[in-house]
């Protein structure tokens, strides 16, 4: 469990922005485009396209060829998702390790990519779950404050970071298809702000992403770290706009705990559940309800398979806005009695 430490950019790098599952640049160029305009003024970076980059049905070779080109690309400083999807699994185990290893960098993305983030962290190399081009660069109108101070720190700064709640949250989207929602203003609504079981402190390194890309990657036998290894692990999850309900939570969950994993575990991070999408419009109780059952599933399940570690949920990381990008292999210190969560970014 040693990891690379990677190079920080400085204004004016080059980053890479490729699509490792869907290729969404093709279907809404005009959002494409405010996400590199964003990458540009925001951040003051040069994006820089790839082979497949904008093709939709892209293969799984092609897609893997556009990974290992960027990461053997000495000009690119990191690498950016444009967005995810729901197929990698199916060839990101496949890759071969030397290209990533002999060139480690910086590499953004979460949902699907959770695969490409378990297979780097199993090479040695940390990443970051969050900050996709399309959903947190390209936001409507502008984006997120607090999405950004935590893009600063993974981009540009070495050391440790304290993690906030949020204010406020959202998670209805615009859809992109109607070009006029660029200029509209999604609406948020209050946080609740963390919930806090557990009295012990921890540290570990971070390993984790959506759930139900963790269930592929347990249905399918892929590598994931070893039981040693999760002696070490903080546990971090959420699930994506597919909704899940609290009974196919609890039996991803269930599925690590007979694993053995929920028992060696430092503690675990969830992430403020997504509980609204174009095809299930809940109401803001609906939601509620929805996070509420989710809250307690992880926690009864949790608690049958580890008594102490503490379990922190509702942070501000995965499918809702605005969104912390996670380090992914960094270490994360929780202080209960402070209830204070510390990331080295």
């Amino acid at each position: 469990m040693e990891f690379i430490t990677l190079n920080k950019l400085k204004k004016g790098d080059k980053v890479a922005i490729v699509s490792p599952s869907f290729g969404a640049p093709g279907v809404w160029p005009h959002i494409y485009e405010l996400g590199l305009k964003r990458v540009r003024e925001v951040f003051n970076l040069e994006s820089v396209e790839f082979a497949v980059t904008k093709k939709v049905g892209a293969t799984k070779e092609e897609r893997s060829r556009d990974l290992i080109d960027t990461f053997e690309n000495k000009e690119i400083k990191a690498v950016i998702a444009s967005l995810g999807g729901d197929d990698q699994v199916t060839y990101i185990k496949d890759l071969p390790f030397e290209p990533f290893i002999n060139n480690p960098k910086m590499f953004f993305g979460f949902s699907d990519n959770t695969h490409f983030c378990n297979f780097l962290w199993l090479n040695g190399i940390p990443s970051y779950y969050g900050a996709s081009l399309f959903t947190q660069f390209a936001m409507q109108v502008r984006m997120d404050n607090f999405t950004i101070k935590y893009l600063n720190h993974a981009l540009f700064e070495v050391g440790e970071v304290e993690l906030e709640a949020s204010a406020v949250y959202n998670d209805i989207g615009l859809n992109w298809n109607d070009v006029e929602n660029t200029n509209k203003e999604r609406v948020y609504e209050k946080n609740d702000g963390w919930f806090w079981d557990g009295e012990t402190d921890a540290e570990g390194i971070t390993w984790g992403g959506c759930l139900e890309s963790i269930d592929e990657l347990l249905r399918h036998n892929v590598q994931i770290p070893t039981l040693s290894d999760f002696e070490n692990i903080i546990l971090f999850t959420e699930t994506s706009e597919e909704i899940p309900s609290s009974h196919d939570v609890f039996r991803v969950y269930r599925a690590l705990g007979e694993r053995g994993i929920l028992g060696r575990v430092k503690g675990i991070l969830v992430g403020r559940p997504k509980a609204w999408h174009f095809n299930k419009q809940n109401t803001t109780e609906q939601k509620a309800e929805h996070r509420k059952e989710q809250r307690e599933t992880i926690l009864k399940i949790v608690r049958e398979h580890n008594k102490d570690i503490p379990i922190i949920q509702n942070m501000d990381f995965g499918h809702t806005d605005p969104q912390i990008c996670m380090p992914y292999g960094g270490k994360v210190r929780i202080i209960s009695s402070e209830k204070k969560i510390f990331a080295e970014f």
